[in-house]
């Protein structure tokens, strides 16, 4: 009897799989679905301190190749996909090198940072119908595990991830993973941490509307829940409005608090846009809030080791006013209005141009309430449409970021200035 239970539910489980998705079905093997990319990088960031403080500047130059394979054919097809990344450092400045928000190349206990970094990567991959499983060395893109590539090199993780998307329009994700790779540092768990469950999916309900609830677990450090909504308002041909909100809620755990002396261990935080757009043109307007009694904020991303931070991605904050500072101090709120440009009307495809205004206030520290900081944000970018330098793209970046006098344990005024040069090639 139990034997035929279980052979009824695994036959109604593949009649269900035969009438949804299955991207297994189409596949048209190992070697013809797979693909070789190099992405040649050089990048320089500059910030100029203010009040006293150093400034500090990294420039590099990378190479960052990808290879993802597809899959082989049959009920379950099985593929590879690896990495190899190398950074040589063309600064090689002891004083100017060590900020924590560069971080291209991580200082040595000589307190120099390094010549150059070599690293690499591999995970085998399995799918069946339209759902993959994939282990080892990875690049996860969640909200509550997103690797930070705005810098020269990207951060990586270790473990197992599960996509499913079995359903049209719904991806469920799942995962475990157990180790980090620092993006200035060489080594297989760089980063330190212990281990980060994530669980979680999104659904496009129509054209307009999507939606997305995910959670996080990041061993002996916090708990983390998120959740999104996404509006589209289609007035004409060229016109919307595009609503956006973004919500996470995060636990410390109480030997964190502890051994780190932090104050509090609740932070909710959440942010909502409107963003108008017509023609080439787009206007922004953002609220963002923080409350709960942690005194560190919003906490997420850096290194366990060496920084006694999080360790869930440097891009884990699918917030609207994160640009140099991320305006997520303990009851911090701030408003934003931005403008973006499409140059492609004017006759010149590929430029774009970005503006943004964030104000800040009500921040609280250990020593004051009522702090204040502000943002100017400035970026154009140009990519390549045709001939040899195809897709080569140049972005120029600036932030202007002044923090009151009662804000200084939070946060530190400055000017900073960013240069990528990005040239992707497809080897096949």
């Amino acid at each position: 009897m139990l034997n035929k239970r279980i052979s009824l539910i695994a036959l109604g489980i593949l009649s269900a799989t035969q009438a949804m998705a299955n991207d297994q079905a189409e596949s048209k093997g190992f070697v013809e679905d797979s693909s070789l990319k190099v992405l040649l990088r050089n990048a320089y960031m500059n910030r100029d301190y203010k009040d006293g403080n150093p400034d500090k500047a990294e420039w590099g130059q990378a190479a960052i190749g990808t290879f993802s394979s597809g899959f082989t054919q049959g009920t379950i097809g099985v593929g590879v996909d690896a990495f190899g990344l190398y950074a040589l450092n063309l600064e090689r400045n002891e004083d100017r090198s060590g900020a924590q928000g560069i971080d291209f190349f991580k200082q040595g206990s000589s307190g120099e940072p390094a010549d150059d970094l070599a690293k690499a990567g591999a995970a085998v991959k399995f799918r069946l119908s339209s759902t993959t499983l994939t282990y080892g060395d990875q690049m996860p893109v969640l909200p509550v595990l997103s690797y930070d590539n705005g810098r020269l090199l990207p951060e990586s993780y270790t473990g197992t991830l599960i996509t499913s998307k079995e359903i049209k329009g719904l991806e469920l994700n799942a995962g475990r993973f157990t180790a980090e790779s620092r993006k200035s540092a060489e080594g297989h768990d760089s980063g330190g941490l212990k281990s980060i469950n994530v669980l979680g999916g999104s659904y496009q309900f129509t054209e307009q509307f999507k939606a997305a609830l995910y959670a996080s677990d990041v061993e002996d450090v916090l708990k983390k829940q998120y959740v999104y909504a996404n509006y589209v308002f289609p007035f004409d041909k060229d016109q919307s409005l595009t609503l956006d909100f973004n919500g996470y809620r995060t636990k410390l755990d109480d030997s964190y608090v502890r051994d780190n002396g932090i104050t509090g261990d609740d932070n909710k935080i959440w942010s909502l846009a409107a963003t108008f757009a017509t023609g080439p043109h787009s206007f922004t307007l953002a609220h963002q809030r923080s409350t709960g009694d942690s005194n560190l904020g919003y906490a997420y991303g850096g290194y366990q080791k060496d920084q006694n931070r999080v360790g869930d991605g440097g891009n884990t904050i699918y917030l609207a006013n994160s640009y140099w500072s991320d305006f997520n101090a303990e009851d911090e709120r701030s408003w934003q209005l931005g403008y973006g440009l499409d140059f492609s009307t004017f006759g010149v495809p590929g430029l774009s141009y970005n503006f943004a205004y964030v104000r800040g206030d009500n921040i609280t520290t250990s020593t004051s309430e009522g702090g204040t900081e502000r943002e100017i944000f400035n970026q154009f970018k140009y990519v390549v449409q045709s001939g040899p330098a195809k897709d080569l793209s140049v972005k120029l970046r600036s932030s202007i970021l002044r923090v009151s006098q009662k804000s200084s344990e939070y946060n530190v005024s400055g000017n900073e200035v960013r240069v990528f040069v990005d040239y992707p090639i497809n080897i096949f």
